[in-house]
């Protein structure tokens, strides 16, 4: 059995919406909505993926982690904020001194068709942080848990802040975080490896397996230069510690035998 059912019910609680409610809003009958939440029965893939996009989630987190009201709380308050850039008029001028252009979730399928549109980069909602990138800046909405391990690293609903490169002018960075744009979606993950004209990726969860990319199937690629989140992450276990300096150590014994 999944999470969803439980997560279903804090929703509509932090959202203040009634099981008659919930089942309008998905076309469901509202006994539907109740044996979800009692774990008597689970919503076909549909109905889960519309529930997904509806409140900006991913459909692996929906699933599988049982959501804290800390984080629902914390996600609402980002969505709102959101919501409001979305729905902001700007002047032209303002995006020229200063502000990154936002990409959300639910407009990762618009910003893939209308990439090489300049009207639609030149009004995409902004926001603006004290940076000062040397190159083209674009900030994304993060979508999905790949990039998190024991609550560490970087939370659906992050906002990235990224600085472009180009594959033509130099290869990226080994054990930096990208933000990828294919033409079907748009990805986030450490760079683990450059082969020839290919990517390797990881995720920083290492539940999730490495993800290869070819030069010609990347149509942009953001390196991650800052993160704004809503989430505190709590100190690293102890085990965690323990990992990452042996990986440093073996780093350091591999550079003296070269």
């Amino acid at each position: 059995m999944t999470h969803i059912g439980k997560n279903i019910k804090k929703i509509r609680s932090i959202k203040k919406i009634s099981q008659a409610n919930f089942a309008e809003i998905f076309d469901l009958n509202r006994g539907s909505v109740g044996a979800y939440e009692e774990g008597r029965a689970e919503p076909k893939i549909d109905t889960i993926i519309q529930i997904a996009n509806h409140f900006s989630l991913s459909i692996d987190l929906l699933l599988n982690k049982e959501l804290q009201v800390n984080e629902l709380l914390s996600l609402n308050i980002l969505n709102e904020k959101l919501d409001k850039a979305h729905h902001f008029e700007k002047p032209a001028k303002a995006y020229r001194k200063g502000g990154i252009g936002l990409v959300y979730v639910k407009g990762y399928s618009e910003y893939i068709v209308n990439i090489k549109s300049k009207d639609y980069i030149a009004n995409l909602p902004y926001i603006e942080f004290p940076v000062n990138f040397k190159q083209e800046s674009r900030a994304f909405e993060l979508n999905g848990s790949e990039m998190e391990y024991h609550q560490n690293g970087l939370h659906h609903g992050d906002i990235l802040l990224c600085q472009r490169t180009k594959l033509d002018d130099s290869l990226p960075k080994s054990n930096t975080v990208y933000t990828i744009v294919l033409n079907n979606e748009i990805i986030t993950r450490r760079l683990a490896e450059v082969k020839q004209n290919e990517l390797v990726l990881s995720s920083d969860d290492p539940n999730y397996e490495l993800l290869q990319l070819k030069f010609k199937d990347i149509i942009e690629l953001w390196e991650v230069r800052g993160v704004y989140s809503t989430y505190l992450n709590p100190p690293k276990m102890i085990e965690e510690r323990v990992m990452l300096l042996e990986k440093k150590m073996n780093r350091v014994e591999a550079n003296m035998t070269d």
